[in-house]
């Protein structure tokens, strides 16, 4: 009886441990289960958060090419862009700590929002003052066209002025016609004069001369300066210096012979004569005669001595 009992406790021992053990297992299956879960949980979520950053660098990446890209489109345009650009540059680099740093992502995704609307603005104020310098550029084009144009109108109408100057200037030019020269030998006490073409009796030589008509050219007093050149070139001179010489062209001369006269826009006779000093005959052959008058040439003749 006693040993039956002893066996019974035996089996409620047993049975009490196995239950025991069997309970333990399935409390450490289900702490494994959990743990297993748990870890594959974080893994996602490690995941998860790895391509929230992944997406939010390379929107912000995006958006910093794009900024880039206008940039370089637009150049540096105003002051006031060059400090909105300032802003987007700051807000790029804060976005790219929070990122760093696994923040907050609706507080990165609400900075980027913020960012995209400042690169926007950023693009409307280019927009706006490239098609402002576009239409001062047009205006300017049109400015500069027409300051050509009246540029061209300015040269054509100097041109005809110095054109119609240069017609009235050539037109008030007065000219000295039958110009001669007349050689004469001077006979007893009262110097007659006895035309000669001998040279060896040449005495006198006298310069006859009319300056022409011309209502066009400036009344008042002028000088005409004649000029004889011997055949040999050389010019027959009444002195040295610039107290016998004038200006044409440019060029200072020596006169043989000068006179003033008082203009009136008349034709005038004028008569001057030349009367040699020296003992020694003239020279044979062709002498020239140059009018001179207002700075130019007005005339010019020929007489020649045998």
């Amino acid at each position: 009886m006693e040993s039956k009992q002893v066996v019974e406790v035996k089996k409620q021992s047993t049975v009490g441990y196995k239950v025991t053990i069997g309970i333990l297992i399935a409390i450490i299956a289900v702490l494994l289960w959990i743990i297993l879960y748990s870890r594959e949980e974080i893994k996602a979520v490690n995941v998860e958060k790895e391509e929230i950053k992944f997406t939010l660098t390379g929107e912000l990446d995006s958006l910093m090419v794009e900024h880039l890209e206008v940039k370089r489109e637009y150049g540096e345009l105003s002051e006031q862009v060059l400090q909105k650009d300032s802003i987007i540059q700051a807000n790029a680099k804060e976005i790219k700590k929070l990122i760093a740093k696994s923040s907050d992502y609706r507080k990165i995704k609400r900075k980027l929002n913020y960012l995209r609307k400042i690169h926007q603005s950023y693009i409307d104020q280019l927009d706006s003052i490239y098609t402002i310098n576009r239409e001062l550029h047009k205006e300017l084009d049109i400015a500069h066209d027409q300051i050509s144009k009246t540029n061209q109108k300015a040269k054509k109408l100097s041109k005809e002025k110095e054109q119609l100057t240069k017609i009235v200037e050539s037109g008030a030019i007065l000219k000295a016609y039958n110009v001669k020269g007349l050689t004469y030998n001077l006979k007893g006490k009262t110097n007659k004069e006895v035309e000669t073409y001998k040279a060896r009796r040449v005495e006198r030589v006298k310069i006859r001369f009319t300056v022409s008509e011309n209502p066009l050219a400036k009344p008042g007093l002028r000088v005409a300066y004649v000029r004889i050149a011997r055949p040999d070139g050389l010019i027959i001179m009444k002195g040295k210096g610039d107290k016998y010489s004038f200006e044409a062209n440019g060029t200072k001369l020596q006169y043989s012979m000068k006179k003033e006269i008082d203009y009136q826009n008349k034709s005038i006779n004028i008569t001057l004569n030349w009367d040699k000093k020296s003992s020694s005959p003239a020279m044979k052959g062709k002498y020239h005669i140059a009018i001179y008058m207002d700075g130019r040439m007005i005339g010019q003749s020929q007489f020649e001595l045998e």
